[in-house]
């Protein structure tokens, strides 16, 4: 049975602002073990202790950017909510490192800026295929060589016309082969898929000489 057409992206927006006015946590990210448990994850995943420019587009309330700031010399977050975008900037508030847009990727993905860590958590599979595709070609574009790529999906029920997590991953394990880099982590669970990507492609113990 194939999947019902994806929203627009004014749809979406739409059904995503009003969660953040209805809720400034709709998904209990801080209180809830599953969301914590998930972020730690997330961290722990990164393959470098420090970041020069981090990017977090989909940061919803800042609470995953909070942890990034902490890993990062410079952050970029955002998320097309306003409300939401409002509720990051209060989050991160007391880090001057860290900036908080409202944008709507891939459509206003920053292509003048270099990136050596993006982070997607939850985000890419609300996006069509022409959007992943465009996703996919801003990242080639900005991310820095030796850059990583995190991609954290949900696994279980979904909205009806989301695209699923594993096929979106394997959408980057295929951009990343063109780019001569590769999946250098990969955790999975009855909940969630997280992988990372590299264009650098050694491990962590290799970075360092071992």
């Amino acid at each position: 049975m194939s999947r019902p057409p994806i929203p627009d992206r004014a749809q979406r927006q739409a059904h995503f602002e009003t969660m953040f006015r209805q809720a400034a946590d709709p998904w209990r990210y801080r209180e809830r073990w599953y969301e914590r448990r998930k972020r730690a994850l997330t961290l722990a995943m990164l393959p470098r202790e420090r970041y020069a420019y981090g990017f977090e587009p989909g940061c919803a309330n800042g609470e995953l950017s909070i942890g990034l700031a902490g890993r990062c010399d410079r952050l970029l977050a955002g998320d097309a909510s306003e409300a939401a975008t409002a509720l990051a900037r209060e989050r991160l508030a007391a880090c001057a490192h860290a900036q908080v847009l409202r944008q709507s990727v891939p459509h206003d993905w920053p292509l003048d800026a270099r990136f050596d860590l993006v982070v997607l958590s939850e985000l890419v599979y609300y996006l069509d295929a022409a959007e992943r595709a465009r996703l996919r070609e801003c990242i080639a574009t900005t991310l820095q060589a030796g850059g990583d790529l995190v991609a954290c999906h949900w696994t279980g029920a979904m909205e009806a016309w989301a695209a699923p997590a594993a096929a979106v991953h394997e959408e980057f394990d295929a951009a990343f082969a063109a780019l001569a880099g590769r999946r250098v982590a990969h955790y999975e669970d009855g909940d969630f898929l997280l992988d990372v990507w590299s264009t650098d492609g050694r491990s962590v113990a290799e970075a360092e000489g071992l």
